[in-house]
């Protein structure tokens, strides 16, 4: 009976608990039920300060993300070969800042981005260091190269040659139809002997009366040399004597044997002064080559003058 009892005060039990159970519906039991909420974030996290550093520093990363990309993208863009397929020449003006440089470079295909050119120059801190003049650029360079080449100063180098024994005159022809040069010449001609005879080097857009002063200062420091090595005994007085003496010898007109023989000889005077076996033609210009100048006429020899016949 005991135990029957006891069965039966369980079974009311778990009918009461069924009694009290709520049954849901299909519907109900489908749906998902909600989670656990999150926590309430303090007064101190929900600061406008602090919404604003976060803000701060999040882009700060950003860009410094950025500006590596940036920067390794342009190094690599700066290095590698350019899309020139031929080499050229550029003329580089005086004057000329970096971006018009960029600008140039970049119209003239031998770059790809002006901009790159720019910021990776100012990068290297060679913005001041481009020097202008005319440069020969290598299919294929890179701009790294390119900025190297504008550095050195290295431009096209072109030549002007003054033969020894021409005029005044003739050196001013030659100067002036020189088409590498620009600018005029000197409205009034130096003196003849004042000239070098050389081979000159210079680069596009040089001045003309920058290559006469060139010539004028090569020829005085040649006389002075010449003159520093002088015998103390010659009969010359100065150097403007001695330059003029030597003048003379180019166009002087030949004489006679019996005559050379009996005056003294110029050239051996010249010789004297200058230390060597002869005077240099270049120290002994004329005016030849100028038909109407009295200077520049021939003298014929006294031997082959024509005198006057008297009627017998």
């Amino acid at each position: 009976m005991t135990g029957t009892s006891g069965d039966n005060s369980g079974f009311g039990r778990q009918a009461g608990e069924e009694r009290g159970r709520t049954f849901k519906s299909a519907n109900q039991t489908l749906r998902p039920e909600a989670g656990t909420p999150p926590p309430r974030r303090s007064r101190r996290a929900r600061s406008q300060f602090v919404v604003f550093l976060n803000f701060v520093f999040s882009s700060i990363v950003f860009l410094v993300i950025l500006a590596g990309f940036a920067f390794y993208f342009g190094k690599r863009e700066f290095h590698q070969p350019g899309p020139s397929r031929t080499a050229d020449t550029v003329m580089i003006k005086p004057n000329t800042g970096v971006r018009q440089i960029a600008s140039l470079l970049e119209r003239e295909g031998v770059i790809s981005d002006a901009r790159i050119f720019s910021l990776g120059v100012r990068a290297y801190g060679a913005d001041s260091e481009l020097k202008a003049g005319e440069y020969a650029i290598d299919a294929g360079a890179s701009m790294h190269e390119i900025m190297e080449l504008l550095k050195s100063g290295k431009s096209v180098l072109y030549s002007l040659t003054i033969p020894e024994g021409q005029t005044v005159f003739q050196v001013f022809e030659r100067i002036r139809e020189t088409e590498e040069l620009s600018g005029t010449l000197p409205e009034e001609m130096p003196a003849e002997g004042s000239l070098a005879a050389d081979t000159l080097r210079f680069t596009r857009g040089m001045d003309r009366g920058a290559v006469v002063e060139k010539l004028l200062e090569d020829q005085q420091e040649l006389v002075d040399s010449i003159w520093a090595r002088r015998d103390e005994d010659l009969p010359v007085k100065d150097k403007n004597e001695f330059v003029t003496l030597a003048r003379s010898l180019k166009r002087k007109p030949a004489l006679p044997t019996s005559v050379r023989a009996s005056r003294p000889c110029l050239s051996t005077v010249c010789a004297r002064a200058c230390g060597c076996s002869r005077i240099p033609p270049s120290s002994m210009g004329c005016l030849a080559g100028r038909e109407n100048h009295p200077i520049g006429r021939s003298i014929a020899p006294i031997s082959t003058r024509k005198r006057p016949t008297t009627p017998i």
